[in-house]
């Protein structure tokens, strides 16, 4: 029997195991980075046990620090939760060797799909379906379009998508070097790509007694850079025949490497394949996860299940009952990112001033009846990093439909509070709405057919997911508008205005900005989502008056919530203020402004032309020199931060003046990487295009 584990790993999935752990009394020790000395996982735990540095590789991917610090913490056992080291065949070995109980399969059969090139050799000797492998250095016209997969990982890392022959070589550079960051190892493969499939995994469990579960599939198709963002179960595109099929294939692939524990077997349904039809669809082995998926909580919810739990009891030694319970419902899973998708889902980083998710029934577990979960690695205050993934919270909606999860979960993502960094609400917001997804009908390649299209845009894929007028073209665009965005200013205006009145010391109750004779009328400037907004108003003896809403009369004004009637619609805004950066939550959307000051610093903005760092990180790659004719939006540097690459393109036309940055430096958000001079760049001597 387990006494102490030790959780391999930090944030969400630490909290998640923890919570498990409480439940069955087993004692619990938490490990971290330098940077997550004030995370929540740290403080929930029986015993925290510091990994000195920041790094990934220094901490959270030394199997030998781990160890050490499992003994450190009298630990019995070693849970590695999902990503780091989850699917490392050797310190699952190094784990059993030290005496301690592993949380997971066998190190063979992690061992087995360690290598996805040789686990596909595997599957097809056990009559799973699999795609062809193409090695890179072999890649012809005819294999176009494909896919380079990093051999030794998945998540998304080291993944490119190839449509012609000039972009393989700088796409499996690119991957391999992006493989070999996240995983160590920067082995690459390619195989072709399956325009409009749909990605399908199932979730199997598995003992030592030889019971095999299929614990329901997983719908997992909308993702972004080869990362799932939504995910739900069961699967709209799966009738009980396919679903047999996948089992079955499943259940094939657990026995066929003598798995142990929660494992998930990825497969992608081809996109010419019917929904509900009466010929069976084809599909295709893509991996298994020899590991606790991100999205389990679907699964949990809908087969009333704690895999976690499970887990433990599996590696303690005891068995499953012969069949797993039977689904109820349906469940949806949304992952909210600390990133912009409007702005090539660049990650943000910094403090997370406020994280309130309204009408949560559970957290960590699955809900009493149906009802709202939430599993999160930040609450309000934490600090979002630049040394690990962006995932901030995955909020959970189980109800009796699909319909009314959908539904569920789009009004507590409304609702949701997010101050501080940006992120990726709006958009998961619009797809829950839009309805290619409430129809069931998106595939892998959803979000960019949608993301930035406008309104009545066409583009290749299924016929029932076109993009068309109404169809919540152009997903990236934040759910407040310019009008919200105006009204919204307004509020901040006047709560700062009440805030001042409530602060001040001699004639407190007398109206802001008010005169014997009235003249110009109280100004105050925001920078907002789509440049500075400017609000001029009047308290008078008939109300309010306020150019940038001259339909708005003020109900209420007070420091923190502002009541403004407009044509007739009363409307409520929720102000915090953090500084000079201003969030105004309302039922039109969350507007993030900043108060401009009144006399700018002249010297505060970076030179035209200059090439900021949009965020801390390493730089991987330097793609020009001093002297060469670049054009804007051509990348000229490229970042690794936040575990994957990023690309930083020319602001402008012109030529390379400056060059500041070399290849392995580490530089900070807003530094100056390069100079562009503009002008005429045909006439500029010894430039070149790189």
């Amino acid at each position: 029997m387990i006494v102490n584990l030790l959780v391999a790993n930090r944030g969400e999935i630490a909290r998640r195991v923890f919570r498990t752990c409480r439940d069955l009394g087993i004692g619990t020790v938490a490990v971290f980075a330098d940077p997550d000395a004030g995370a929540p996982h740290v403080a929930e735990a029986d015993l925290a046990v510091r990994l000195p540095g920041a790094a990934p590789s220094d901490t959270y991917l030394d199997p030998a620090l781990l160890i050490e610090a499992a003994r450190a913490g009298g630990a019995d056992a070693v849970h590695p939760g999902y990503g780091f080291l989850s699917e490392n065949a050797g310190f699952a070995g190094a784990v059993i060797d030290a005496g301690l109980t592993w949380i997971g399969p066998p190190p063979a059969a992690i061992e087995a799909m360690g290598s996805k090139t040789a686990a596909k050799k595997l599957m097809a000797a056990a009559g799973v379906p699999v795609l062809a492998e193409i090695r890179p250095e072999t890649v012809t016209a005819q294999d176009l379009p494909l896919l380079v997969k990093a051999s030794a990982g998945g998540g998304g890392r080291g993944m490119r998508v190839v449509r012609s022959l000039e972009e393989v070589d700088e796409a499996v550079a690119s991957a391999r070097r992006e493989a070999e960051s996240a995983f160590g190892d920067p082995t690459v493969f390619c195989e072709p790509l399956l325009e409009g499939a749909r990605h399908i995994e199932v979730q199997v469990l598995a003992d030592r007694h030889g019971t095999v579960w299929a614990l329901g599939e997983r719908e997992c198709s909308i993702q972004r850079r080869h990362q799932k963002i939504i995910e739900e179960a069961p699967s709209p595109a799966v009738d009980a025949a396919l679903r047999a099929r996948l089992y079955d294939a499943a259940t094939a692939a657990a026995r066929a490497i003598g798995y142990e524990g929660a494992g998930t077997v990825e497969f992608l349904l081809a996109g010419d394949a019917p929904v509900g039809g009466e010929e069976p669809a084809g599909f295709f082995f893509l991996e298994v996860n020899t590991r606790l998926q991100v999205e389990h909580p679907v699964t949990e919810c809908v087969y009333g299940v704690d895999l976690v739990r499970l887990q433990i009891e599996i590696a303690e030694g005891a068995a499953l009952p012969p069949r797993p319970p039977e689904p109820h419902g349906h469940a949806i899973e949304v992952r909210l990112y600390a990133e912009d998708p409007a702005n090539d889902w660049r990650p943000a980083a910094g403090a997370l001033r406020t994280f309130e998710v309204p009408g949560v029934d559970a957290r960590f577990r699955v809900p009493d009846g149906h009802g709202l979960r939430l599993d999160s690695g930040v609450e309000s205050g934490s600090e979002v990093g630049v040394h690990y993934d962006p995932m901030l919270a995955k909020v959970i909606a189980w109800a009796p439909s699909r319909a009314a999860a959908a539904r569920r979960l789009t009004a507590a993502l409304r609702g949701t509070r997010l101050h501080g960094v940006t992120t990726n609400r709006d958009l998961l917001v619009r797809i829950l709405t839009e309805e290619c997804f409430l129809a069931g009908a998106a595939d892998t390649g959803y979000l960019d057919r949608h993301l930035h299209a406008g309104p009545g845009g066409r583009a290749q894929g299924a016929d029932d997911c076109m993009i068309t007028a109404g169809s919540g073209a152009g997903l990236a665009r934040p759910l407040a508008g310019e009008p919200a965005v105006r009204l919204s200013a307004l509020a901040a205006a006047l709560a700062d205005a009440a805030g001042a009145r409530a602060s001040a010391k001699v004639l407190g109750r007398l109206p802001s900005g008010w005169r014997n004779v009235p003249s110009q009328p109280q100004r105050k400037v925001y920078e907002g989502p789509g440049g500075p907004v400017e609000v001029a108003y009047r308290l008078t003896r008939d109300g309010l008056r306020a150019e940038v809403a001259p339909d708005a009369r003020l109900v209420h004004a007070g420091p923190d919530e502002v009541v403004l009637d407009v044509s007739g619609v009363r409307r409520r805004f929720a102000v915090r203020v953090f500084g000079a950066d201003v969030n105004v939550d309302s039922g039109l959307g969350a507007v993030a402004l900043r108060a401009l000051p009144r006399f700018p610093d002249p010297n505060a903005h970076a030179a035209p032309g200059s090439l900021l760092a949009p965020m801390p990180g390493t730089v991987v790659g330097v793609r020009t020199e001093e002297g060469a004719v670049v054009t804007v939006g051509q990348a000229l540097v490229v970042l690794e931060a936040m575990k994957m690459e990023h690309r930083v393109a020319a602001p402008v036309d012109g030529v390379v003046a400056e060059l500041r940055v070399a290849e392995g430096q580490q530089v900070e958000a807003g530094a100056v990487l390069a100079v562009i001079t503009t002008g005429d760049a045909a006439d500029a001597e010894g430039g070149k295009n790189r």
